[in-house]
């Protein structure tokens, strides 16, 4: 605001030091006779013809046609004028007939910026029907400062490019109730050689008594004023303006017709009102993020639990039909959907959920609806749910390759994978406890929804595992028959009427602009997603620079940190929890838990001011965990040596041969017993550490921490019940807190900035997949599976203690 300020000042200098002719340049007030208020401060002026620093607050394409008539003669077109914009970019011309004289004034407007600061500039050129009168040629320069929500400043410098004439305006505006419920406007504008006491001024107010309706009058100077009123219809409106002369006497009258950009009005919430449902089509994938180009298809989490609750909120929404044929959804992912849908049906709405193929993960969000609609030929599969994992004890020996697992801790239990070939009992106490949670929450959920008893349910799943649409609709899973391509017909049926769709972009929350001057509140919602690793996965160093960014940004109010990881590399954590716990000294920090938060996911998630789980999260797993895969004839059966010199006892720990193609080296030999409890000390001091941390993170004592520790993980519910976490929710709920926290009034909308917002900018530059010979449901693993992450990192830093949890801990998408 500063530098504007001085730049403008500047322009001011130059004005009043120029030598101008009078007459050089017409009045501010004689070009722009179309203005109801000051343009800075009322209704964007003429879409940048005014002061085109406005430019930069449009959210929307908008067209504007005004004109003056002869008093009340509505048809006598005099002076008309087109505005036209986008935003950052304006074009606007002004047609004026006076008797044998016509003139046409044209300009082009950029304005740069945000909600708070805007720059302006424009180039205006005009024609007359005079062919003796030059045409005049203006740059304008100017800026518009909204740094609160209570004031506008605006400064506009005018330059003839024909001749030295200048022109500075400056103008602002004040909303006493930091809303457009009443708004104070003044403006003055001053040319060389004129004494402030003379220049021209006017100053007026605005008044909104419901939202769509402004009042409006302004006085100038010379006694002269103008009364207008103005009809907002929500993308079109209307207004009126009479100009009254300096003798009081009515003079001409405005009009003007306005179409495209949401404004907000109470007409549509009368006339449309449940009139509209929202389309949700969840077919394919849904996750966090998506790239730039080349995944169009992909749907994001917060941007469909952002239209639900845009929806809940829009007074023209009475449905939701959504579409879950072929989903791929994480289950944690689709209990919070689930949660949207049936805040949306608390608040009297309706939800149509649409089924072709089904299981139990994808029914339970089905089920929340008030009408299923399945398919006229398919099956719904209802089993219950059930966790395993793989061991490679037995693969491990047949390929020649000696595995010692480093396992300190009773639930720390991740290297089974490879010291295995069943589940220990601390592994089946604990995966039973997460299965049972996670099926008891689907089932008490369905039950509700649907209206069948616990009981019934438990025999469905005993007695038809497998059921038909008929079928389904007899045992209650089910309401109708019907294809998505008939959603138009099935939801005028369901609601009794007609109703029009609309898509997520026309919601009001996703249309209107921002309610205050300065723009909406901003919080941001920074992911770490992935493994905990220094340069991939959660990229720590990459992601706690963006949380020091986050805590030196004042436009930021709070954070939402959004967690889904396994774990991983124990330093890679520890930057991103210091980070965190820095940042958290400065303003509210809500951790929320995706599908998995544990070992170094918890780690990077204890520092928040509140973590929120959903209920079948995997989080806790306080714990560290290695092991040591050596050669142990693998290079004699591919008929590999090696050889090598040292100086050092240990030096050769970790040679070997190394495996073509995949560039992974194989130490050739196990550990000493010396060597093996020098990193039983630091795995011990490792966990140690972490359950300090994880102590002073959560208040708790030592000795509780140490008690819930010994790598054990907690199903969110269980989290909860112990004090790993503090409510169950998801991202919407952790937006809400961190409103809560950062003094946010709850109906004020907040701006979500997102860190990153994407994943980059084609999905063929990302890792090609690479095959080792392992796959997971007949797919080649890649570079990115945690699976192959877990074996590279046991290999390529085999000396390392992980607070990790391998692949098979958690449930992935359908």
């Amino acid at each position: 605001m500063i530098k504007r300020l001085t730049l403008i000042l500047f322009l001011m200098i130059a004005l009043l030091t120029t030598q101008v002719q009078a007459g050089d340049m017409p009045s501010y007030y004689s070009r722009n006779n179309f203005l109801i208020g000051s343009s800075n401060s009322y209704y964007d002026g003429l879409l940048g013809y005014s002061n085109p620093a406005n430019l930069s607050f449009l959210h929307d394409g908008e067209t504007r046609f005004n004109w003056n008539t002869d008093r009340d003669d509505f048809g006598s077109f005099n002076d008309w004028g087109l505005f036209i914009a986008v935003p950052h970019l304006g074009f606007g011309m002004v047609k004026s007939d006076l008797g044998q004289w016509h003139s046409t004034d044209y300009q082009v407007s950029l304005g740069l910026g945000d909600d708070k600061h805007s720059f302006g500039l424009a180039y205006g050129w005009s024609s007359h029907s005079i062919d003796d009168l030059a045409n005049e040629e203006v740059l304008k320069i100017s800026s518009i400062d909204r740094d609160i929500k209570y004031m506008s400043i605006g400064l506009i410098g005018e330059f003839s490019l024909e001749s030295k004439a200048r022109q500075g305006i400056a103008e602002i505006g004040i909303r006493p109730l930091g809303n457009s419920t009443i708004t104070l406007f003044g403006d003055l504008a001053i040319q060389r050689k004129m004494k402030l006491s003379n220049a021209p001024w006017s100053a007026g107010a605005a008044i909104e008594p419901v939202p769509g309706i402004h009042l409006v009058g302004r006085y100038f100077e010379d006694e002269a004023f103008t009364f207008g009123l103005t009809f907002d219809l929500g993308t079109a409106g209307v207004s009126s303006q009479l100009h009254y002369d300096d003798d009081q006497e009515h003079a001409y009258t405005s009009y003007s017709v306005r179409v495209g950009g949401m404004r907000p009005s109470f007409f549509p919430n009368i006339i449309c009102k449940d009139r509209r449902y929202l389309k949700i089509d969840l077919r394919g994938s849904t996750g966090y993020l998506k790239y730039r180009f080349g995944d169009q298809k992909k749907k994001l989490l917060l941007d469909i639990l952002r239209d639900i609750d845009a929806a809940r909120n829009d007074p023209r929404i009475s449905a939701i039909a959504i579409n879950l044929a072929n989903a791929s959804i994480a289950p944690e992912h689709a209990w919070e959907i689930r949660q949207a849908l049936q805040e949306f049906r608390d608040s009297g709405k309706t939800v149509v959920a649409f089924l072709e193929y089904s299981a139990d993960r994808t029914y339970y969000l089905a089920s929340v609806a008030d009408v299923v609609v399945i398919e006229p030929i398919t099956v719904i599969g209802l089993v219950g749910y059930s966790m395993s994992r793989t061991y490679l004890k037995g693969t491990l020996e047949k390929l020649g390759l000696g595995f010692d697992e480093w396992r300190q801790f009773k639930y720390k239990s991740a290297a089974e994978t490879f010291s295995r070939e069943n589940m220990s009992e601390a592994d089946r106490e604990q995966f039973q406890a997460y299965v049972d949670d996670w099926y008891e929450t689907t089932r008490d959920d369905i039950c509700k929804s649907r209206g069948i008893s616990v009981g019934e349910y438990e025999k469905l799943l005993s007695n038809d595992m497998l059921m038909t649409a008929d079928g389904a609709i007899k045992n209650k899973l089910a309401d109708k028959i019907g294809r998505w391509s008939d959603v138009d017909d099935i939801i005028d049926d369901v609601a009794g009427r007609n109703l029009w769709v609309i898509d997520s972009e026309g919601l009001y929350a996703n249309t209107l602009p921002p309610k205050y001057w300065g723009g909406d509140p901003k919080i941001a919602v920074i992911y770490a997603l992935g493994d905990c690793a220094m340069d991939s996965g959660i990229r720590a160093r990459w992601l706690s620079t963006q949380l020091e960014r986050l805590k030196k940004d004042g436009s930021i109010e709070a954070v939402v940190f959004r967690v889904d990881s396994p774990g991983g590399d124990g330093m890679a954590s520890d930057i991103v929890a210091e980070a965190l716990k820095d940042l958290a000294t400065e303003k509210p920090v809500i951790v929320t838990q995706g599908q998995v938060a544990g070992s170094g996911g918890y780690w990077i998630s204890m520092y928040g001011d509140k973590i929120l789980a959903g209920p079948n999260t995997i989080t806790g797993s306080i714990g560290v965990i290695g092991g040591w895969i050596w050669d142990k004839g693998l290079s004699d059966k591919l008929g590999m040596t090696y050889d090598n010199v040292q100086r050092g006892e240990h030096a050769d720990v970790l040679e070997g041969v190394r495996l073509p193609l995949l560039g992974l080296k194989v130490p050739g030999r196990n550990l000493t017993e010396e060597e093996r409890k020098d990193v039983e000390e630091i795995i011990y001091e490792m966990y140690d550490m972490f359950v300090a941390k994880v102590a002073s993170g959560r208040k708790m004592s030592m000795e509780r921490v140490y008690q819930l520790g010994e790598g054990r993980f907690y199903s969110g519910l269980d989290g909860k019940d112990v004090g790993l976490v503090d409510e169950i929710g998801g991202l919407m709920l952790a937006i809400e807190i961190a409103k809560k926290d950062a003094g946010i009034s709850e109906d004020q909308r907040v701006e979500l900035v997102e860190v990153p917002d994407y994943l980059g900018w084609f999905p063929f530059f990302g890792p090609s997949p690479v095959s080792i010979g392992i796959t997971r449901d007949g797919a080649a693993l890649s570079d990115d599976d945690p699976g192959v992450k877990y074996i590279k990192q046991l290999l390529e830093s085999p000396n390392m203690a992980l607070p990790l949890m391998p692949p098979g801990y958690y449930p992935e998408a359908d």
